[in-house]
């Protein structure tokens, strides 16, 4: 069996493969509630035969979301719409994950293909806040920097937020804390200029990731696994890069920290990332090696032999892929093929499976619900 279909245990969670579905803004949400689209978007993929289902970035706070049309879980009325989706990919045999996020100074800005740069609070934008008052670019909100009791306020956000996630049936969290996001903007030298404890030394800086992991872990169970996606460098000379990652990685499985999900860049504008087939997985080798912690990898990873190669070499323990299951929701089911891998079918669909497929078994779904 290609290590690739092989299950993955992640303390009492056994995921049947080794695929992820990166999480993926859709801007597709009306005051942070899931819709039919999150249905069909997640579910699909589920359908596809991805290990783990993982949502896009899931604002902690209203002003948390990068856009307005960010999913949400800052309040107890989200739930119920999430709980249908998990439900749904849980009768798959698959399995739910969710991305808890706040996008500090990138917050307040338009999706996609609706302008650039910040909203107004007349056209429904927000206050953004950061650890300095530095905007990410010129067209980007102005932010105000948290002060002891806002970056106390964002850690609650984030344990409240995990506690309503357990609720909605999610079996994975991961916190984000890359891309230029808050918890990045903490931890990067080149947009945390503060000179309190937050800031300051590299003890300083991941003072607030750690604090905010610490606080998720308290209310979210010890049988379930809890995941932390880094942007491994910053691309930019004096900012955060792969030594630091390593060194916050060793920190982190004390502290009830089951995998790195391990991408890059995001913080700074003007960066220049060397994107090509699978140039991040270095860094996820290096954490995996150096920090002692299962990693994933992520980034224009596009073929199962290239997926498998990354897993058979040691170099991450999962696959996380993002515009390859956006082309081809069933990529799981192709790749298992390709792959001369047994993999098992939604039993709706098995008529055009290979010969000797079988059915997932135990599956749970309900036409009524």
């Amino acid at each position: 069996m290609p290590l690739l279909m092989e299950p993955l245990t992640l303390r009492g969670l056994e995921l049947p493969n080794r695929v992820v579905l990166s999480p993926m803004c859709q801007y597709s949400s009306r005051d942070g509630y899931a819709n039919d689209w999150h249905m069909v978007h997640l579910g699909s993929r589920a359908v596809g035969g991805a290990g783990l289902v993982m949502t896009e970035a899931t604002a902690v706070l209203p002003e948390g979301r990068i856009s307005p049309q960010d999913l949400g879980l800052w309040q107890d009325g989200q739930v119920e719409a999430l709980r249908r989706i998990t439900r749904f990919v849980l009768s798959l045999g698959c399995h739910p994950g969710i991305q808890l996020a706040h996008a500090g100074r990138k917050g307040s800005t338009w999706a996609p293909g609706e302008g650039h740069g910040a909203i107004t609070p007349a056209q429904g934008g927000w206050e953004v806040a950061a650890p300095s008052e530095e905007a990410f670019a010129e067209n980007y909100p102005h932010p105000h920097a948290l002060d002891a009791e806002g970056i106390r306020g964002v850690i609650a956000a984030f344990a409240a937020a995990a506690r309503r996630a357990l609720q909605a049936g999610f079996e994975v969290v991961e916190i984000h804390a890359a891309h230029g996001y808050l918890l990045h903007e903490f931890l990067s030298p080149l947009s945390n200029r503060r000179t309190d404890e937050w800031g300051g030394s590299f003890e300083n800086r991941i003072r607030l990731l750690l604090e905010t992991v610490g606080a998720v872990r308290t209310v979210w169970p010890e049988t379930l696994p809890l995941l932390v996606r880094i942007s491994a460098t910053d691309w930019a000379s004096g900012g955060w890069d792969i030594e630091q990652s390593i060194e916050l990685a060793r920190r982190l499985p004390n502290l009830g920290v089951d995998l790195v999900d391990c991408s890059s860049g995001g913080l700074v504008p003007v960066a220049q990332l060397p994107a090509g087939h699978g140039y991040q997985t270095a860094f996820a080798a290096r954490i995996r090696q150096e920090a002692g912690i299962a990693t994933g990898a992520v980034g224009m990873i596009t073929s199962p032999e290239q997926a498998e190669h990354i897993l058979q070499t040691g170099q991450a323990d999962l696959v996380v892929l993002a515009r390859e299951l956006l082309r081809d929701p069933y990529w799981p089911l192709h790749a298992a093929r390709r792959l001369d891998a047994a993999i098992s079918w939604p039993r709706q669909y098995l008529r055009a499976a290979p010969p000797g497929s079988k059915a997932r078994e135990n599956l749970t779904f309900d036409p009524r619900e």
